[in-house]
């Protein structure tokens, strides 16, 4: 069952590794503020037995990878949550995209604590039933934190060894809220008001938050998106082109395939006429790609189909215009492409003394449309392990990213 405790057989595994975290309980199988605390004292609990338990050890005995922040410790907000504990806190909820409304809850709260302590503003923005933004500021934005606050199915819990932690969302986009929260608490306490943070819904499915949010500007000049780049600034993103390619026919019994036509072999024909279709290249973003995801189609063995359907997805590396053109070429007399979703690549930025990278996956930016200010991306953890069941994010990359991005937005708030 969704948000259950995880079986026996796995709570011990974490002593077993050395880790500093015990398991928790899911944020959103009790009260908010009840849970948290109690997340919290068994988390120090644990930290404390482990610390004796070492101090024991032989003189010999190599030092664990986090000997001054093992637990997070050197960043420790007024709530009393570490940014290990806040990441895993988050992870421990269920916001499989629709169901974010118990995160942003959470975020809501946790954040709203924040602003009474500092004299800032928590908004809660509808984008559909359910369903709402997190919106946090002070004084007039001009830099805003922004990532996403859903996850891509299945849901598993969050626990963590020395080195990382893991759980769906770890990295996509659970421990990017936890740095940038506390990149924002130390500037606040550094006497910098002109930020805001803004944590949207839908991005995994069809960016709704980002566009809902689109509408509703807040004057922020700069918009620092998160997504997991191996902490490296992201110079450009690929876009994204769906379709769904659907071919029509008619049945007949397949003893006399003469007497009917197959939707089936007419979809193969337009496939294959779209994966030998040439695609453009960026000299940034690289090639486009495609995949045909997936293929319906069929009755029965002994039914010449009439119907059949793929769902194909190409990269983008432009606007995706010219790509449009090719494929109701490539598919013409066979079937029809039918686009769903269509959001252009996108070029951004550099700063200097940051590493710089280029992606291929979609974001939110385009969908937000400059509306929240010139677009930054820059992240901690791989894209290689989110979506997957091995998702995780290292814990030295959280703690590195708090810095990185109050460098990043100290640097905006200059120009």
């Amino acid at each position: 069952m969704k948000g259950a405790s995880l079986p026996k057989s796995q709570r011990g595994q974490d002593s077993a590794r050395g880790g500093w975290g015990v398991w928790l309980t899911p944020a959103h199988c009790h009260s908010e503020r009840r849970s948290v605390t109690g997340r919290v004292e068994r988390y120090r609990e644990a930290a404390a037995v482990r610390v004796q338990v070492r101090s024991r050890r032989a003189p010999h005995t190599p030092p664990p990878p986090f000997p001054k922040c093992c637990a997070g410790d050197l960043y420790m907000n007024a709530s009393g949550m570490n940014a290990f504990e806040l990441t895993r806190a988050l992870i421990d909820i269920d916001s499989v995209t629709p169901n974010e409304e118990r995160v942003g809850v959470f975020l809501a709260e946790h954040l709203g604590a924040i602003a009474a302590r500092t004299g800032g503003h928590v908004e809660r923005l509808e984008v559909e039933p359910h369903r709402y933004n997190v919106l946090a500021y002070w004084d007039a934005p001009v830099v805003t934190f922004s990532t996403h606050i859903d996850t891509v199915p299945p849901f598993f819990a969050s626990r963590e060894d020395d080195e990382f932690i893991w759980g769906r969302g770890a990295c996509d986009t659970k421990g990017i809220i936890a740095s940038m929260i506390f990149a924002v608490e130390a500037m606040l306490a550094a006497g910098e008001r002109r930020i805001a943070l803004l944590f949207v819904v839908g991005e995994e499915r069809n960016s709704a938050g980002a566009f809902a949010a689109s509408r509703d500007t807040r004057g922020s000049k700069f918009l620092i998106n998160g997504e997991p780049t191996e902490s490296k600034l992201v110079l450009g993103s690929k876009g994204a082109l769906r379709f769904e390619v659907v071919a029509q026919g008619r049945m007949a019994h397949s003893a006399y395939p003469q007497l009917g036509e197959s939707a089936i072999e007419k979809l193969l024909d337009a496939l294959e006429r779209l994966r030998r279709m040439p695609l453009p290249t960026d000299a940034v973003l690289g090639a486009s790609t495609l995949n045909i995801g997936t293929i319906k189609g069929g009755r029965a063995p002994n039914v010449i189909p009439d119907h059949a359907m793929a769902e194909v997805f190409i990269r983008l590396v432009d606007d995706g215009a010219a790509t449009r053109r090719a494929v109701d070429e490539a598919v013409a007399g066979k079937a029809e492409a039918k686009e769903i979703l269509c959001i252009p690549a996108v070029h951004m930025g550099t700063i200097e003394g940051l590493e710089t990278s280029v992606v291929a996956y979609t974001t939110d930016i385009p969908a937000f449309n400059g509306t929240w200010g010139t677009p930054y991306l820059f992240g901690p953890g791989s894209i290689h392990v989110a979506h997957t069941d091995q998702e995780h994010i290292s814990k030295r990359e959280i703690l590195a990213a708090i810095e990185s991005y109050q460098t990043i937005a100290k640097y905006l708030l200059q120009r």
